[in-house]
């Protein structure tokens, strides 16, 4: 059978050409920076990501046991529970309990995206995607086990990603089957895989803003979308509430791929746990090699602003973790 094969990055119409239109507006840049927090709105946020990492990675270690065929779980286990910062399943309950929701609904669904996030880890670095060595400081999944136990074990990780979700979670049967679908939605290809298949088109060649944040908004982001949308949809959250936390996570997944490609150029191989200046190695178009280090850092506050403004209207107490999670993200970009 003759594969047609694309001889030109596609264009940001390329695939959901009326979705792309409406979601650029929604993480354009907004009018003035975000301000730093008064008194009254200081949080612990290291403290906080690290005792719901603990709890996430204990949930994580109890799910997915060393059990026959025990290479392929080694594998699958090796990568899953790497250290990690588990930001997709952190973001998953906070936005549970932004709603009022308690975290153990969410917490299978938490699960399932970090089992989806890494999942994509494993593929990505493979010899024949990104051929990266390093993954989270150690070496990688292929390197480690092999590309064929490598492939499979990403293969294993995705489909009991949906399995967890479905028969772990303690929650109304609506809600459980809305967040599986939200997860399949996120991945397959129209959202994660899409981003993959334009990453791999443009790659060595010169493409615009609008491109680039094609790429990521599917890449990226769509995988922040389901993480916050599955965690108000677990804890049993309107339907305006769970768009807001959908639009929040799409601009948390720019943020974290402009933070990303800031942080490629400017950290060592050692501070990143992967290869450093992979991206320009590659011939990918980044949002510093587009807009220049500055520019982006001021995307990346901008962005900032955009993510507080969907919190706008909760709980305060509630979305503090939300909107500090923003702001350390970006504090990562600092490179000066």
């Amino acid at each position: 059978m003759n594969v047609p094969v694309m001889t030109t990055c596609p264009s940001p119409s390329w695939s959901l050409a009326s979705r792309r239109r409406r979601f650029l507006p929604a993480v354009r840049c907004v009018s003035s920076v975000p301000k730093v927090a008064d008194e009254a709105d200081l949080f612990d946020l290291k403290q906080y990501m690290a005792e719901k990492a603990r709890r996430v990675d204990a949930a994580l270690d109890r799910a997915l046991p060393l059990r026959p065929p025990e290479r392929l779980f080694a594998a699958m286990r090796y990568s899953l529970l790497s250290p990690g910062k588990r930001v997709r399943p952190v973001l998953t309950l906070a936005a549970c309990e932004l709603v009022g929701g308690d975290e153990s609904a969410a917490m299978p669904v938490a699960c399932a995206a970090e089992m989806i996030h890494v999942m994509s880890l494993i593929h990505d670095d493979l010899p024949c995607i990104d051929n990266d060595d390093v993954r989270r400081g150690r070496p990688a999944n292929h390197v480690a086990f092999g590309e064929g136990f490598a492939v499979l074990a990403g293969d294993a990780l995705h489909c009991f990603a949906y399995e967890h979700a479905a028969a772990a979670t303690r929650a109304p049967p609506d809600r459980v089957l809305r967040a599986v679908a939200e997860l399949g939605r996120a991945t397959g290809a129209e959202g994660l895989l899409a981003g993959q298949i334009m990453d791999i088109e443009c790659e060595g060649k010169e493409v615009g803003l609008e491109v680039l944040e094609g790429i990521h908004l599917h890449k990226t982001a769509k995988l922040m979308e389901a993480a916050a949308a599955c965690g108000v949809i677990m804890g049993g959250g309107r339907e305006e509430e769970v768009e807001r936390l959908r639009r929040y996570g799409r601009v948390l997944g720019l943020l974290c791929q402009v933070v990303d490609d800031i942080m490629d150029v400017t950290k060592t191989t050692e501070e990143l746990g992967k290869t450093a200046g992979k991206d320009s190695a590659c011939g990918k178009t980044t949002y510093p090699k587009l807009l220049g280090l500055e520019a982006a850092g001021r995307v990346a506050e901008e962005l900032v602003g955009k993510a507080e403004e969907e919190l706008q209207g909760f709980d305060r107490n509630r979305a503090r973790p939300l909107r500090h999670l923003a702001r350390y993200i970006a504090n990562l970009a600092r490179y000066n």
